[in-house]
């Protein structure tokens, strides 16, 4: 079996994170690992990640972040810390339950069937689907983003903005984490921009989508501004800096 590490970024997730870990440590995977990276909740989050650590040794560990910095920054510390650790593939996961615990066995079986540096958990591939509770204006905002970045950056990906995947170590290891400049939600964009750039082969398969079970989105004015400004930035980016292969 691969050593699979999940990193989950939180922040106020408290109600959450007991909930998620206990569902993905009960999966049929002996080798999977929890990796929280707190951003210093004001609601007890990170606390509870330490316990959670202290009852799974060597299955749950705990990053603590000094505050919020985006979840980029916190991906990015979180992969770091897994790849140090000895992790073969690295799950991206929200502590929300908008995805599918059971679909991370299929994320990793795609991988080592496919051979692929990333795979997606995708919403909108034959077969994804979206939450029942989302309105038809977050449906049309969700779709309308992902045929911005598309037409923007040119990526050949039916659900480029999703949070929700797996990649192979080695290619992380090869995208050069630290060289990310995204610190929001604009991470996912880029990271799979700088992938499809590299000529690294990347595999979509369909998600059911649900609607976060408690608290509240951390989407905001900052983060949708960094959103829409980011794919225009990494098209233009000066040659030199970041990928230089161009899009396939």
């Amino acid at each position: 079996m691969a050593t699979v590490t999940v990193v989950i970024p939180t922040f106020n997730e408290v109600d959450n994170l007991p909930l998620l870990a206990e569902a993905l440590l009960a999966l049929p995977l002996d080798d999977l690992r929890l990796l929280v990276v707190d951003d210093d909740s004001p609601d007890g989050t990170g606390k509870v990640a330490d316990e959670l650590a202290a009852a799974h040794p060597g299955r749950v560990g705990v990053v603590h972040r000094p505050g919020r910095e985006g979840l980029g920054r916190a991906y990015v510390e979180g992969m770091e810390t897994a790849l140090s650790a000895g992790a073969e593939f690295v799950v991206q996961m929200d502590a929300d339950f908008s995805h599918p615990v059971d679909a991370v066995p299929r994320l990793l079986g795609t991988a080592q069937a496919t051979g692929a540096a990333c795979v997606i958990g995708s919403r909108y591939v034959p077969g994804g689907t979206l939450a029942a509770e989302w309105s038809r204006r977050r449906r049309a905002l969700s779709a309308w983003a992902n045929f911005y970045v598309r037409t923007v950056l040119r990526v050949r990906l039916r659900d480029v903005t999703a949070g929700f995947k797996i990649w192979r170590a080695e290619s992380l290891t090869a995208l050069d984490l630290g060289g990310i400049s995204s610190g929001g939600y604009s991470f996912q964009v880029e990271m799979h921009y700088r992938a499809t750039r590299a000529g690294m082969t990347i595999v979509e398969i369909p998600i059911h989508f649900s609607d976060r079970r408690a608290g509240s989105s951390k989407m905001n004015l900052r983060v949708q501004l960094e959103s829409a400004l980011m794919p225009w930035r990494l098209r233009f980016r000066p040659a030199g800096r970041g990928p230089s292969r161009p899009p396939r």
